[in-house]
């Protein structure tokens, strides 16, 4: 979907596609950090002049906490800091006021529980500071004056510095100084330079931009803190944003900002906010490896520099050429309300940093085996019919799709869960038309509600008082796709109940278990709005302000959908087992947003750029937690060209999300309609899509389980080799399949850097191998993506491509088995029924352990006591640099011992590849296969 900006348009008008076709994003309708008062406030204060100091006589160190008492000593306002020890080598830093004129926002629904507590023990202290260690042996060093705090991993390296810069700021609540007599100084001569920017900014106690304006009922309460990380080299996170996966320095920029918004055919390469706030770091260096987690939903903006003058790039120069200078990365988190709340993940390796972040913020729900096909959308399909007409051509030209979407145009007057009731008036013999064939639907449903008296759910929420209210206590009214609007309150569990209850089946009439929801405009989207989005003095449950929550409004509205999908047909709770899992596909997203849904990047554009920052960006939320994540396949606006629309297709094979998209005034462009190359090559994109499902689903099942992303750059599981470190055109699938996208046009050469000085890897179409020596340069034709395999992997296939992927789930397996020098290689399988939570309830799953060691390919199961009944079998095995002695195989059912004389052929002329054919051997059960010489037999 997409927005335009503008006050009050005629409904006709609102109604034209054509009036929101436009070519660039209007920057001038988002502010900048010197437009937003508590950014410009937080951002001018100098470094090394730090007013706050801890009280060391005050600290108290029981069980997993240590508490202290912090003083502004510029006005002598006191805070309460508490530092709480983790259980896996992180701590938790808390800073809030003693004595609020009103208690500050507290972070719910983000973290997936309450953080589980170690133990904390006082281990040195001085006049001037007191350490603590964990008892995982992470521990923190408290400076008093300027108050500070060190972080040491467990090899005793520091690893992050809390301001190390001074930078702290913490604006105390307070009332509004009344204006003082004409001729008395307004300061009365005693105001020092912290308090002195509060009272002098302009907009610290109301705010304007542009005809809005904020009324800021609450004061100026801006919290931030700086963060230091020595030996760091390069920081990544803080999505969304279009930009390089390794942060830039914000010295001559704005600060990255974190503010979910709705930008259109966003610009490339700047720190703008776009429609997902994730407020998450992590730090690398070849020694170390820590994370930060800052967890505030309000407006943030975050600094990024070296320890150069310039950028973190020149100190990382300086050092690797052998200068005295450290390299070191800073960074600056600035938000506009809450409190100090920041967990520091000691790691001290990627995996480490990515389990610890799991631990508090959850994984990524296990996706339905179909969403991790092709699915296929377009804002609108015109009726029933061309739903009917799309999915029987895929057929026709023999591509494979399982789900088919739905925008806006298929309601009845913008108003969600309904149906056109002449262009959509059969939905239930639609979808049957789509599940006869195994497919899917995903149907749309925002978040504004339209304000019309013959609408079911705007006189629930007007009735019930479920609205966003003004500040003055009236219900909110907006502008969006159906023109007047207002807003559901989803902080309120009573409104999220409801829109839950929406999704049952005699609630939404036409929809099935075969339907699926794609919630969009949820940053909220506000055409009328400050900044597109809604007034922050709106008022929500609690008597919190919208300013409290913003960025996890998005989220919230996606937990009320989750929670309705599940419930939907009704099931008790004895069958939660049998209820299908839900796909959910978001626009807006906070951290955890991972435990309900996909994110996609939004409102790109048929442009070779956009193309090229799908990588970095869904690098950059997978890092952050959101592993499954996509772009529109072709751009959402403009038309592409022929090579464009290959590549795109030829690239979003390889993301976890793969969807084509396309704007309303676009042409239409299904996979047919480029010509029969475009046609072929887009179809043996997709194709290559469906044989790799089991090895994506597996992926996400480990994902599922440890949090690993499921796409990875390069330095995660390279860490020690520092040219990796800014390498974003290229990514891991796992730590076994390496992806160099074609991202340029007119290219018959493109370079790949082969990371791993030991480390060999093979062409996945060809078998060649290729030695870890840096950039290779590789010839790629308009049929070739570059995708290697890592010596030592075992990849599970399969190669009976179908119209869809519910009719290849009782298919059998191949297994490509690469085999390093020494002749190993292992690799996992996972599998159950790929709809249900049966694997979660009822072990009913198979989580398969794969080997090749001592010239045996053997297959055990992870989790004992789990079961799952699968029909699959083992079809054929393609063993890659292969001993050329081996000329037989023998399959052994580990369960009865029975043998089995296997067929070989062997492949001198193609890199030593030894096909096994049908072994004939179970999944359902444990077996293995061994390799025999002549002399054996």
């Amino acid at each position: 979907m997409m927005w335009n900006h503008f006050w009050v348009f005629p409904l006709y008008l609102l109604c034209s596609p054509a009036f929101y076709h436009v070519n660039a994003v209007d920057r001038n309708n988002f502010k900048s950090c010197e437009q937003s008062s508590f950014c410009r406030r937080c951002r001018r204060m100098k470094p090394g002049e730090s007013t706050y100091e801890l009280q060391l006589d005050t600290v108290v160190v029981k069980d997993a906490s240590l508490s202290a008492e912090l003083i502004n000593s510029e006005n002598n306002v006191r805070f309460n800091l508490v530092l709480t020890a983790l259980k896996d080598s992180s701590f938790r830093l808390q800073i809030d006021e003693v004595l609020p004129l009103k208690p500050r926002y507290r972070v719910e629904h983000v973290l997936e529980g309450t953080p589980a507590e170690g133990r904390l023990e006082i281990t040195g202290r001085t006049s001037s500071s007191v350490a603590v260690t964990a008892a995982t042996g992470v521990k923190a060093v408290l400076s008093a004056a300027p108050f500070k705090v060190d972080f040491y991993n467990v090899n005793n390296q520091l690893a992050v510095t809390a301001n190390q810069r001074g930078l702290f700021r913490f604006e105390h609540q307070r009332t509004k100084p009344v204006p003082k007599p004409e001729g008395e100084e307004e300061n009365g001569g005693g105001e020092e330079s912290g308090e002195a920017a509060v009272a002098e900014d302009p907009g610290a106690w109301e705010e304007n931009y542009k005809s809005h304006h904020d009324s800021k009922p609450l004061w100026p309460t801006a919290v931030a803190l700086d963060f230091t990380f020595p030996g760091a080299e390069q920081v990544y996170g803080v999505p969304e944003h279009a930009d390089t996966l390794a942060l830039k320095s914000t010295k001559k920029t704005d600060p990255y900002r974190l503010y979910n918004l709705d930008v259109f055919e966003y610009e490339l390469e700047n720190p703008m906010s776009l429609y997902a706030a994730i407020p998450f770091v992590i730090a690398q260096s070849v020694s170390k490896t820590v994370g930060l987690f800052w967890l505030n939903t309000a407006e943030t903006w975050v600094d990024v520099a070296g320890n150069s003058d310039e950028n973190v790039v020149s100190s990382i120069v300086n050092y690797v050429s052998g200068g005295t200078k450290v390299a070191q990365v800073e960074t600056h988190f600035m938000s506009e309300r809450g409190i100090v709340d920041v967990f520091v993940l000691l790691g001290p390796k990627p995996h480490d940093v990515f389990k610890q972040y799991a631990d508090l913020v959850g994984t990524s729900f296990l996706p339905p085996y179909f969403s991790l096909a092709y699915h296929q959308c377009r804002w609108n399909y015109n009726d029933q019919d061309d739903v009917y007409s799309v999915s029987e051509n895929f057929d026709h030209y023999d591509i494979p799709m399982d789900v088919m979407w739905l925008d806006i145009e298929h309601t009845d007057g913008k108003k969600y869960f309904t149906w056109d009731p002449v262009k959509f008036s059969k939905p239930l013999e639609m979808v049957k038309n789509l599940t006869d064939k195994g497919r899917k639907l995903v149907t749309i449903v925002d978040v504004h509600v339209k304000r019309d008296g013959g609408y079911f759910v705007h006189n629930d929420c007007e009735n019930n008082g479920y609205y966003m209210k003004n500040k003055d206590g009236n219900v909110y009214e907006g502008w969006c796709w159906p023109g007047s609007s207002s807003y559901p309150d989803v902080l309120n569990p009573e409104v999220r109940n409801y829109y839950a209850d929406q999704y049952k089946f005699d609630k939404y009439l036409g929809s099935t278990d075969d339907v699926h929801i794609w919630n969009d405009m949820n940053e909220p989207s506000v055409f009328n709005g400050p900044e597109v989005t809604m007034p922050k003095d709106l008022m929500h449950y609690g008597g919190w302000e919208h300013r409290d929550i913003h960025n996890i409004y998005g989220m919230l509205f996606v937990m009320s959908t989750y929670q309705g999908m599940l419930n939907r047909g009704g099931v008790a709770v004895a069958e939660k087992a049998a209820a299908k899992r839900p796909f959910i596909l978001s626009r807006s997203g906070f951290a955890g947003i991972q435990r309900y849904a996909a994110l996609w990047t939004g409102d790109n554009a048929a442009e070779w750029g956009h193309l090229a920052i799908s990588l970095p960006m869904c690098l950059s939320l997978a890092i952050s937690g959101v592993s499954f994540c996509g772009a529109d396949v072709g751009g959402f606006f403009k038309n592409p060209d022929h090579e464009l629309f290959i590549r795109w297709y030829q690239a979003g094979a390889f993301l976890p999300f793969f969807r084509a998209h396309a704007h309303i005034d676009t042409k239409r462009r299904e996979p047919w309609l480029f010509g029969p190359e475009a046609t072929m090559l887009v179809r043996d994109a997709i194709r290559k899509r469906y044989m790799m499902l089991p090895f994506w689903y597996t992926q996400f099942y480990i994902n599922n389980q440890t949090g690993l992303p499921v796409i990875r750059p390069l330095w995660v599981e390279f860490p020690t080799d520092r040219n990796t470190f800014t390498i974003d055109n290229e990514f891991l699938i796992g730590d076994s399949i390496l992806v160099r996208p074609v991202t340029e046009p007119g290219v018959n050469e493109v370079k790949v850097y082969l990371p791993g000085q030991s480390e060999v890897w093979y062409d996945m179409d060809t078998y060649q191998p290729f030695q870890a020596d840096g950039y290779v340069n590789l010839p790629v034709d308009i049929r070739k993506t570059p995708v290697f395999v890592r010596a030592g992997s075992i990849i599970p296939l399969k190669l009976r491509v179908r119209r869809s992927s519910k009719l290849m789930h009782d298919d059998p397996f191949t297994f490509v088995v690469v085999l390093k020098e020494n002749g190993t290689a292992h690799g996992n399988l996972y599998i159950d029924d790929g709809s249900t939570f049966q694997f979660l309830y009822n072990k009913k799953s198979l989580f398969i352990s794969l080997a090749f060691e001592n010239l045996q390919l053997s297959s055990t199961f992870v989790q004992k006591g789990h079961h799952y009944d699968t029909k699959s079998k083992v079809e054929r095995v393609v063993i890659v640099n292969a001993p050329p002695s081996i000329t037989k195989a023998r399959a052994v059912r580990l369960k009865g011992g029975e043998t089995t004389e296997l067929e070989t052929a062997y492949d001198a002329n193609n890199n030593g590849v030894l096909t096994i054919r049908k072994p004939d051997l179970s999944m359902a059960e444990e077996w293995k296969i061994m390799l025999l010489s002549s002399e054996e037999l």
